[in-house]
Formats: structure tokens, C-alpha cells, sequence
């Protein structure tokens, strides 16, 4: 059986790439990384190391790899005979190698089935992919099919002499629906297949996700490097936990979670947070804060829905104004952001990039937080 992965980063390599091949595919990963790529042609397997006392390292074959920009033609045949296509490019990058998965598609001859699965933080992040491959289409050929995925699995940013190591957390979770798919669908290891996989989504989004970036943006205001660090910061700590009370209660109202249940996730989230053999940097976590600021993201779309049902979101809110006080200037979201925020004031960025008019009480909210913690991030910087 053949997969076809987009992205040989860290994650693709230490957690969608692993599970396909312990589901007993050869995997091909596509990548612009010429080193990365280079090295999997090569050796043509790679070791995953866990930042856990117990678990011993694991040794990854049956891999191999391609450079989208010297070897398309060969990516396309790639995805032509393909049983799977796999992404962990990060939501943005989708639009970019749509026009190559839709020429794979086009050159498919083969009458078996092909399943296209966005492995992103973001919600329907395969329906979004199909959108922008059908953008290079006239028509979707049958067969092929784009299941909505969530996946979670915390992977920092690394660096190590063999450039095909990466360390991951013990834990995962990968979530596959399965409501539009032909029976026999192909089943990979430690996946787990839902009918309807938007509670599952948003669980994961407005507890990991919210989580992790709120953990970020307030650790950054107080100055410190990593989320581990963060979290020993009693403010952090209580930010984030509020912040995440306040999703669970939604995601309750929702979804009908048992409380129990979801009140031991939260926890064991922030511990899997807190674990001191995971280098989790702030820079990569709070990276992006406009894609994360955005209407249907981890911070405003909880935020917003709490309101609407009457619940002040002040946890949210205290994230929010932490995330809009966020600055890095290698980060060109966090410099646009910054930029707009001096040149036009604090309520026309919320109503820009939050989607949030002036007279909501959500928006008086972050305001309110933003004005009482910018003086403190000035002196910080």
C-alpha cells in the first residue's frame, strides 16, 4: 500500500508519517527541504525519539521522499497510484499544493478509491483542501474522497546533528470521520473513526489548541521562553485554566460531555504542557497570531459563542489581549499585526482582524484587558 505525505517537518515525519507506516504503508514524503529530502532518499528510514523516561526510540523504514519544487513531475505520478495523501503543511500552505494534488488526480487511472486526509489545526481542514484542489479541476473523478481529520500531538521546534531525528511527546490523538466514506475505507493505527468528528474538532481546538496559545501569549507577556515555563507562572497558570473552564463549559452545552471526563482532559492537557523533557518555545507556538486571532479559530469563535449564550468569556478574553500585545519581529503575521495596531488603534484591529464591531461587549472586553496590559509589555520589550 502507498501514502503520499506533504510536509517531512517534524510533524509529518514524527507522527502522521509513523502511524501510516506502522499501518503497513511505504510512505513517500514531499517536502522543499532539500536536506530532509536528500537524507530520506538515501537511508530511507529515520528514528522517532519520545520525551518520556519510558519509551525507547523507535526506528521508522519503507520511506522515501520528493522535492515538490525540482520533482513534480514525479510527485504527481506519486499521487497518481497512491491508495492515500496525507498533509501536515500548516492551513496556510494548502492553497499551494492544491494544483499539484489536483494534476495527481487527473493523471489517477486506477479505479481503486484514494482518500485525501488535511492532517491541520483547523477545523474541516480536508473539505477546505478539496475547495482549493477543485479550483484546478473541471470535476472531481469518483473515488476519491477528502474525510475531515483532527489530530493532536505536540511537536516543538528541534535541532539535532541527524536531520531526520525528531523527539515527540508520548501522547496523540488522530480522528478520522467517516460519514461520507464507501465501506472498506482504509483503517491506520491509533486512529480513531467518529461519524461526526466536529465535536471531536472543536474539543481538541478549544482545549489544546486554546490552551497551548494562551499559555504562549501571556507567558510571552511576562517574559518567559518557554510553555513549560509559562505554566510555573501562577498568572499564566490561572489564565490558562480559566480560559479553559470557559471552553469546556461551551463544549459541555454543546456536545454533552460527561464533566468528569472533560475536567480530567483539561488537566491532563496542562500537564502535557508542563512536561520539563519537552523544549516547547514560545516563538513557535505563539507563531501566526493573526491565522490564530481569526473569527473561527481557538480564541475569538469560543469567546464569542460563550457571549452569545450569555457567559462573560474573561479567561478568552485576557488570551486575546495577551495575543494582540505579542511581538516578534521574525514573525511577519506578528509585525503586520503590530504595525496595523500602532497606526490605527486597538478597536479598529479587534474589528479588522477579529471580526468583532465596537459596541460588542466581547470586543469592550479585550479592549479593556489590552489597555491594562500594554504598558506592561512595553516594559517588558
Amino acid at each position: 500500500m502507498k501514502a503520499v505525505h506533504f510536509g517531512a517537518g517534524n510533524i509529518g515525519r514524527g507522527f502522521i508519517g509513523l502511524q501510516l507506516v506502522k499501518s503497513g504503508y511505504d510512505v513517500c514524503f514531499i517536502d522543499v527541504n532539500a536536506e530532509v529530502v536528500e537524507a530520506l532518499q538515501s537511508r530511507r528510514a529515520y528514528t522517532v525519539g519520545y520525551a518520556a523516561e519510558e519509551a525507547a526510540a523507535e526506528e521508522v523504514s519503507n520511506v522515501t521522499a520528493l522535492n515538490s519544487q525540482t520533482e513534480a513531475e514525479q510527485v504527481m505520478e506519486a499521487i497518481a497510484t497512491a491508495d492515500v495523501v496525507t498533509t501536515a503543511v500548516g492551513p496556510t500552505l494548502l492553497a499551494r499544493i492544491a494544483p499539484l494534488l489536483a494534476e495527481g488526480i487527473k493523471r489517477r487511472t486506477t479505479m481503486k478509491n484514494v482518500y485525501v486526509i488535511a492532517c491541520e489545526n483547523m477545523i474541516e481542514g480536508s473539505s477546505h483542501l478539496q475547495q482549493e484542489v477543485m479550483q484546478h479541476l473541471d470535476t472531481m473523478p469518483p473515488g476519491v474522497f477528502f474525510p475531515n481529520a483532527a489530530v493532536d500531538r505536540i511537536v516543538p521546534l528541534q535541532h539535532h546533528e541527524d536531520p531526520l531525528y525528531v523527539e515527540v511527546e508520548p501522547f496523540f490523538e488522530w480522528v478520522i470521520e467517516t460519514k461520507d466514506l464507501p465501506d472498506g475505507y482504509p483503517t491506520f493505527e491509533g486512529v480513531t473513526y467518529v461519524t461526526d468528528i466536529t465535536p471531536f474538532i472543536e474539543r481538541k481546538l478549544f482545549t489544546v489548541n486554546t490552551g497551548h496559545a494562551i499559555a504562549s501569549y501571556l507567558g510571552a507577556l511576562f517574559g518567559k521562553e518557554t510553555i513549560a515555563e509559562s505554566l510555573q507562572d501562577v498568572r499564566v497558570r490561572r489564565g490558562v485554566q480559566t480560559a479553559l473552564y470557559e471552553t469546556g463549559w461551551l463544549l459541555l452545552e454543546k456536545y454533552g460531555f460527561d464533566p468528569k471526563d472533560h475536567s480530567a482532559y483539561i488537566q491532563k492537557n496542562i500537564k502535557r504542557f508542563e512536561n520539563p523533557r519537552i523544549h516547547d518555545e514560545i516563538v513557535r507556538v505563539a507563531r501566526s497570531p493573526i491565522r490564530k486571532l481569526g473569527p473561527r479559530d481557538r480564541l475569538v469563535k469560543p469567546a464569542r459563542e460563550l457571549m452569545d449564550r450569555g457567559i462573560e468569556a474573561n479567561g478568552l478574553a485576557l488570551g486575546i489581549a495577551a495575543a494582540l500585545t505579542y511581538s516578534d519581529p521574525n514573525d511577519s503575521e506578528s509585525s503586520e499585526l503590530n504595525t496595523f495596531i500602532e497606526q490605527n488603534g486597538i478597536r479598529k484591529t479587534v474589528a479588522t482582524y477579529l471580526g468583532l464591531e465596537a459596541d460588542e461587549r466581547l470586543s469592550q472586553l479585550i479592549v479593556s484587558q489590552y489597555e491594562q496590559m500594554h504598558p506592561m509589555s512595553d516594559s517588558i520589550a
